[in-house]
């Protein structure tokens, strides 16, 4: 079938995971779970690596297992302004992004503010004709079928029509399995026996999309 979209992750994605916006965000999330749970760190980050598998978020595990409620006050530390100030604009994704030959959109587990940050940083707020957030899929977030699902109807679109890319080999595992085109952004070469297909660089795309 002929591809009509293609949704994006958005952290680590659709900028390098060398600038360490991510490490940020997991050191800012032990030091929450730390306080919440009254445990060390280290403790915390084990029994979240424990449970993690059977959700998309940290946030939806802590609601789901541990009577979290203070959505608000989570999402305030651990995506805190100025998170994003390693950032700068980027001239070739915005080149990149404006070049491909279909409409684009963002699907993320992170909260609207932070997608609002990043984009404004790159300087390609404006690219986008959705951008699909956690709180738009009611704190459920990827890999569960029914948030790609979810988005893929408002877009008019289905998995066999969206190229989705992504940075996490579940996500895009979980993508793959509705019959989906999913594409791991592999960018350090980390996984190289993953069985889907998998580019280095956004720019690798170009190969996926029929001319």
């Amino acid at each position: 079938m002929t591809l009509q979209y293609i949704l994006f992750d958005l952290d680590n994605t659709l900028y390098s995971a060398r600038y360490g916006l991510e490490l940020n965000v997991g050191r800012r999330i032990a030091d929450y779970l730390a306080a919440y749970l009254g445990v060390s760190p280290e403790e915390a980050i084990r029994q979240r690596q424990e449970r993690i598998h059977c959700y998309g978020t940290t946030l939806e595990w802590l609601m789901a297992e541990k009577g979290f409620t203070d959505v608000e006050a989570y999402y305030a530390a651990i995506h805190p302004a100025g998170e994003a100030d390693a950032l700068s604009p980027d001239p070739g994704l915005r080149r990149f992004l404006e070049g491909l030959p279909l409409p684009r959109g963002i699907l993320t587990n992170s909260p609207r503010e932070h997608a609002d940050r990043i984009l404004a940083q790159l300087g390609i707020p404006d690219l986008f004709t959705h951008i699909f957030d956690i709180r738009w899929s009611g704190f459920t977030g990827k890999p569960h079928r029914e948030v790609f699902l979810r988005a893929l109807d408002i877009l008019g679109t289905t998995p066999e029509t969206t190229l989705f890319i992504d940075d996490t080999p579940r996500c895009v595992t979980g993508y793959c399995a509705l019959g989906g085109k999913g594409v791991l952004l592999d960018e350090a070469d980390a996984y190289p026996g993953y069985p889907h297909p998998r580019i280095r660089t956004l720019q690798d795309i170009f190969s996926l999309i029929p001319v």
